[in-house]
């Protein structure tokens, strides 16, 4: 049975972990420069960590630099963090591990890191080039690959207790799509389910993925559904939540029409109270989510909104969800009716932006998908009811996956068969 360690032992691991740092560090992107100060509550000890693209430099206790992420921890999760028995992603979800300020340096903090022993980090952030563009991608985890797509509004960080709970059993890969989060933002881009899915198939080249499952939440579901139309052979099973389809009824569609994402250009934001408000109506029961995810969340939306591309990203989004034809010979349901990828619909009973009542529409145009509809729930099932929601994904992906593995098996057979009745 191990021995605890008193606190003048543990602080002396810790003060080693730290100073160990500047000798592990992996670097930066050019021009990346961050200060991070990490706070072990129970030992009541601060850490300066500043960060650029080239050195790490570490320094007990705190100066007056204002750092852009502070962590709060106690002594002995930080230690398991650096002997990698799980990730800061874990550590978050578990609420072992508090931040403030910019959430996505927070994340990339322990992928600058090597592990004890040369271990490469758990957590890895990357930029990866698709074309012209820049995508921020988080990659956690091993296994058959999982794509994860966050909504509109939204970064990566609300797929961030989904990733921990799949990386047991897949290689997860979360990037913010362009326009959103980290990652570049064009402003001639064109912020509808083809561009973005397009993109996504070029990171999906430039990491090498050949197939892989998606998750995808609102207009990141939406996403996923035009990945599974664009390309069936590289998609193996779509995990849609609350996705984005298409609305029936459109009655702002002249007004929604007039309105032009260029206006996002002009300097604007939103007040606090609002984006708080806008977030927590989300939820059915807001008292499930805790006060200091939300209020992460909503900081850092308005952090990221403060910049003209994100702004203009937000708007096209939006205005193209919302113009989106029904039917028609173009329509999405009809286009719908000819996906052929294993697809489960997740809704929420008190879905405030899709309710429930879309899944008629797609039980009428693709009966074979499954469908399930979370009692007491509201738009984001991955957060309000985590546990039933990872639970479907993963069972059913795992069906998804021996359904294939069997058609593997019989088809060598179903091609003797023909070519002995030739």
């Amino acid at each position: 049975m191990a021995r605890t360690l008193s606190n003048r032992e543990r602080l002396e691991v810790v003060d080693e972990g730290f100073r160990s740092l500047t000798e592990r560090y992996l670097g930066a992107h050019a021009g990346f420069d961050a200060t991070y100060q990490i706070k072990l509550c129970d030992l009541g000890h601060t850490w300066e960590v500043r960060c650029d693209a080239h050195a790490a430099r570490v320094r007990k206790g705190a100066t007056r630099r204002r750092p852009d992420v502070t962590i709060t921890t106690d002594a002995d999760t930080w230690i398991r963090l650096r002997e990698g028995e799980f990730s800061g992603i874990d550590a978050f979800q578990r609420r072992l591990l508090g931040v403030r300020g910019n959430l996505d340096h927070a994340v990339a903090f322990e992928g600058m890191f090597r592990l004890p022993g040369g271990r490469p980090p758990l957590v890895e952030i990357r930029e990866v080039p698709v074309g012209r563009h820049r995508i921020s991608t988080l990659t956690m985890g091993k296994g058959p690959d999982v794509l994860l797509l966050h909504g509109l509004g939204s970064t990566r960080a609300s797929l961030f207790e989904t990733a921990a709970e799949l990386s047991p059993h897949y290689r997860v890969h979360a990037p913010d799509l362009p326009g959103f989060g980290s990652s570049c933002k064009p402003a001639l881009g064109g912020y509808n389910a083809g561009w973005f899915a397009d993109i996504m198939l070029g990171l999906m080249n430039e990491l090498g993925i050949e197939q892989t499952n998606v998750v995808g939440n609102s207009m990141g579901g939406r996403v996923a559904i035009e990945l599974g139309l664009m390309a069936p052979e590289r998609i193996g099973a779509l995990g849609l939540l609350c996705p984005a389809v298409a609305w029936v009824k459109r009655g702002l569609h002249p007004v929604v029409r007039l309105l032009r994402p260029e206006l996002g250009m002009l300097p604007h934001g939103f007040r606090r109270s609002l984006v708080a408000s806008q977030f927590r109506s989300f939820f059915y029961n807001r008292d499930a989510i805790d006060p200091a995810i939300g209020d992460l969340v909503v900081d850092e939306f308005r952090r990221i909104y403060h910049s003209a591309g994100a702004r203009f990203a937000f708007l096209a989004s939006a205005r193209n969800i919302y113009l989106e034809a029904p039917f028609g010979r173009n329509g999405f349901y009809p286009r719908l009716a000819g996906l052929r990828t294993p697809a489960l619909f997740i809704w929420g009973s008190h879905d405030p932006l899709v309710p429930p009542a879309f899944s008629r529409h797609v039980g009428r145009w693709l009966p074979g998908a499954e469908q399930v509809t979370l009692d007491l729930c509201g738009h984001v099932p991955q957060v309000e009811r985590p546990d039933e929601t990872h639970q479907l994904l993963l069972r059913f992906f795992a069906r998804a996956e021996q359904t294939a593995r069997n058609a593997a098996v019989a088809r060598p057979q179903d091609a003797g068969a023909e070519a002995e009745a030739a």
